[in-house]
């Protein structure tokens, strides 16, 4: 009934080799872009070295290869590739920001970490996060567990060979990304969780937004964390570099497990293997719903996501809801007020660590008048008429921000967080009565091209903008051309060419794989295969009915629904539940314990059987054939219902109309 859905903050088919095809026409750096690069070498603080000092402090074991396949033998998790090109010792390529490459070097860091002596660990540089151990006195609590159940066995592998194996207690998830709870059937089993040996600790309404994000606009995302993440793009100076938050996404096998304990405020307390834990409840912040630990005992200080060594998105590339800068500020602010006299550590589930306290004060104090200034200068700046792209244009970090290498835009950037800001607070329309009713792109494309004396006089103005190094206007003009007409070579292959260098000049990873991304499908189509895994199948097991039938409701072709007026029931025995059904108006409605009397049919099935359906595990027809699916009462009205739904294609077109 269901086609299963794409996870949200997946990033695509290759843990460390890129999945496309060989691109011959990808070209080097032009003289613009080394010379933009050369000026981001120039203005930032290099020398410092403080970062690297700390990426390194308590190495205690690190693997000559790192590369993790799975059970059939697939590499989900490829640092090698990586060490090819990405060194300590080697100098930023003509092809890559400095400042980037310096945050790739950072996160090519692995290996097995001390943070508390003889207490707290992390496995850094097995996946796009960390794997953190906190030693209580007989076995482990793990705080976050990767995207993937390989890459979280072999990262608690490495710690139990070189510490000495310990069971794993509990488990935290600090919030609703799949990097941090993905990997959990890795390191613990249902059985264990299920007799209350483990326990799993998550905020409230983790289950739901773990749902609801892979759910209702997941296929879009997911299509779009091709670009965001760059996992397809090829291993070298001119393709992949760095996710800003770590290399990129495992591709394992991401499993979810119901938590057993829920936080639910700050100051929460739990006490477990003799390990104390006071937990910081964040809502609104990184996620919907989030939360930091803070260890007492050893001075110790958990952010989860909540501040990382690089600007984070308040409205990430592949899609989601815009988060509020001003609620993730004052959040940090509680923390420095409520655990900052005590802290002496700060970890977090990417990055590295930093230790004293007068150090990671001002770390915190600088993270969090980050995201104040964002929304501050933002919100002022709308206030005195500017719209997003202006606002985007003009803001600038001071320079106590600005030089401060953890503000970095590695991840999120100033220019697209201040325009999230504003759409948070103004939403998409700028105010501009033109911009109310514009034209879509297709014939609005074709309609410049006409007014700019056709697409011969556009590629001549293009060419010369592009030869003097202005690739973001040759982009915007170029782009109607392709519109208008995308059989134009020329015009794909020269806005390639203009993506391409900004790709090369970009600090932040995710908008050098946007840009890289966009040039290959450009130049050679867009990709039929390496995309995303779909929802896993604990995150099916995890939907309740309801987002079931809202899911269906947003399937529901509305033009085709025009006119109909169907009714059905559907019945769970396994979990005594009814919902009755109604298609009218060209919209689905359902309500639980209403069934619809004289519904045209009704279907009966139990719960695990539609996870299976919607799984592939089984098809519909054959439930039927097997007396798992009965259909009582006017099987065509069934038929029909189900015509009516739209199956969602992942590659669509996205450079190309």
């Amino acid at each position: 009934m269901i086609a299963a859905c794409n996870d949200e903050s997946s990033g695509g088919s290759s843990g460390g080799s890129g999945g496309l095809k060989t691109d011959n026409s990808v070209k080097g750096a032009s003289e613009a872009t080394k010379e933009a690069n050369k000026k981001v070498l120039d203005s930032l603080p290099f020398n410092e070295k403080g970062d690297f000092e700390n990426a390194k402090r308590g190495l205690l074991e690190r693997p000559d290869t790192l590369t993790i396949k799975n059970d059939k033998g697939d590499v989900v998790w490829d640092m090698e590739q990586y060490k090819t090109y990405i060194g300590d010792d080697k100098s930023a390529p003509d092809t890559v920001n400095p400042s980037l490459w310096r945050n790739a070097q950072l996160n090519m860091q692995y290996g097995l970490f001390e943070v508390v002596p003889d207490r707290i660990y992390q496995v850094r540089g097995y996946d796009l996060s960390n794997l953190t151990l906190v030693r209580g006195d007989t076995g482990w609590i793990i705080v976050d567990t990767l995207v993937s159940a390989e890459t979280a066995k072999a990262a608690l592998d490495l710690a139990n060979q070189k510490l000495g194996a310990r069971p794993v207690l509990a488990v935290i998830h600090s919030h609703s990304h799949v990097d941090h709870y993905g990997g959990v059937r890795g390191i613990v089993n249902q059985a264990d969780v299920d007799s209350g040996k483990v326990k799993i600790i998550a905020p409230v309404n983790f289950v739901e937004d773990v749902v609801s994000e892979n759910v209702i606009a997941g296929n879009a995302m997911s299509r779009r964390s091709i670009y965001m993440f760059g996992a397809l793009l090829p291993r070298n100076a001119e393709g992949g570099v760095n996710a800003g938050l770590g290399q990129t996404n495992s591709t394992g096998t991401a499993g979810m497990i119901v938590p057993t304990d829920i936080i639910s405020q700050t100051g929460q307390k739990m006490t477990i293997d003799g390990v104390d834990m006071e937990f910081q409840y964040t809502p609104g912040t990184e996620a919907p719903t989030e939360m930091n630990t803070f260890f007492p005992q050893f001075k110790a200080m958990w952010m989860a996501e909540n501040t990382t060594n690089t600007m984070h998105n308040l409205l990430t590339l592949r899609g989601a809801q815009v988060r509020d800068a001003r609620i993730w500020a004052k959040f940090i602010d509680e923390t420095i007020r409520r655990y900052g006299p005590n802290t002496e550590v700060k970890f977090q589930s990417h990055h590295w660590p930093l230790w004293g306290n007068a150090n990671i004060i001002d770390y915190w104090k600088k993270q969090r008048d980050l995201y104040k200034y964002i929304h501050d200068q933002s919100v002022r700046m709308l206030n005195n008429g500017l719209v997003g792209s202006e606002i985007a244009e003009e803001i600038a970090l001071p320079p106590e921000l600005s030089n401060f290498w953890p503000d970095r835009g590695y991840y999120g950037t100033l220019k697209h967080n201040s325009r999230a800001v504003y759409q948070r607070y103004m939403g998409w329309y700028d105010g501009n009565p033109s911009d109310l009713d514009d034209l879509p792109p297709e014939p609005a494309a074709k309609k410049y091209v006409e007014y700019m004396g056709g697409e011969g006089a556009v590629l001549d103005k293009a060419k010369k903008d592009f030869d003097n190094g202005d690739y973001r206007w040759a982009a915007m003009v170029l782009k109607h051309v392709v519109f208008a007409n995308p059989n134009n070579t020329d015009a794909k292959n020269l806005l390639a060419d203009s993506y391409e260098q900004m790709g090369y000049q970009a600090e932040s990873g995710p908008w050098r794989s946007v840009y890289l991304q966009g040039a290959y499908e450009l130049r050679n189509g867009v990709p039929d295969s390496g995309g995303m895994e779909t929802a896993s199948p604990d995150t099916v097991k995890a939907m309740p009915p309801d987002m079931l039938f809202d899911y269906l409701a947003v399937r529901l072709n509305g033009q085709k629904a025009a006119g109909k007026n169907l009714t059905m029931n559907v019945k769970f025995k396994d979990i005594n539940k009814e919902y009755g059904l109604t298609v009218e108006n060209g919209v689905l409605n359902y309500a639980a314990d209403a069934p619809v009397p004289n519904a045209n049919a009704t279907v009966t099935l139990d719960k695990a059987t539609l996870d299976d359906i919607q799984l592939g595990n089984v098809k519909l027809e054959d439930a039927v054939s097997q007396n798992k699916v009965t259909i009582d009462g006017n099987r065509g009205s069934f038929d029909e219902f189900m015509g009516l739904l739209d199956t969602f294609p992942f590659w669509f077109n996205i450079v190309t109309p």
